[in-house]
C-alpha cells in the first residue's frame, strides 16, 4: 500500500508543477478549461515517469554517472516533451520553454518531496 501513496503523491506533486510551468513560463501551455483536462495530463505525466522514465534511467546510467548526475534533466525534459506528444492539454513551444518547464517541474517535485519525507519521518 505504501506504493499507492507514493503514486498518489507523485500525481499531486506532478499536479501542482503543472499548473505552476503553466502560469510562470511563456510557451509552457497546460490547457485547463475543463479541469479534467489539467486531471488528465497530469495523470499522464505522472505514468510516463513511474514507467518509462526508471528504464531510461537504468539504460543510460553510465552516461549519468558519467555527468555526475546531470543528464537526469535530459532525461525529465524528456519525459515532458513526450508528454506533449501523447497529451493534446499540455502544448510546448519552443525548447526555452521546455528547458525552463523541465526546472521548475525538477525543482518542484524535489521540494515536494523533501518536505514530505521530512513531515512525515518516522522517528
Amino acid at each position: 500500500m505504501k506504493w499507492l501513496a507514493h503514486l498518489v503523491f507523485s500525481y499531486f506533486s506532478n499536479l501542482i508543477a503543472l499548473i505552476l510551468s503553466g502560469q510562470f513560463i511563456a510557451g509552457f501551455t497546460v490547457v485547463s478549461s475543463p479541469f479534467d483536462n489539467l486531471l488528465m495530463a497530469a495523470a499522464t505525466f505522472t505514468l510516463i515517469n513511474w514507467f518509462i522514465r526508471p528504464v531510461l534511467k537504468m539504460i543510460l546510467s553510465p552516461v549519468i554517472f558519467l555527468t555526475l548526475g546531470l543528464f537526469t534533466l535530459v532525461i525529465n525534459a524528456g519525459m515532458l516533451y513526450l508528454l506533449t506528444i501523447l497529451s493534446k492539454n499540455v502544448i510546448i513551444s519552443g525548447t526555452e520553454p521546455l528547458i525552463y518547464g523541465t526546472l521548475l517541474i525538477t525543482g518542484v517535485n524535489v521540494l515536494l518531496h523533501f518536505a514530505a519525507k521530512s513531515l512525515f519521518k518516522k522517528d
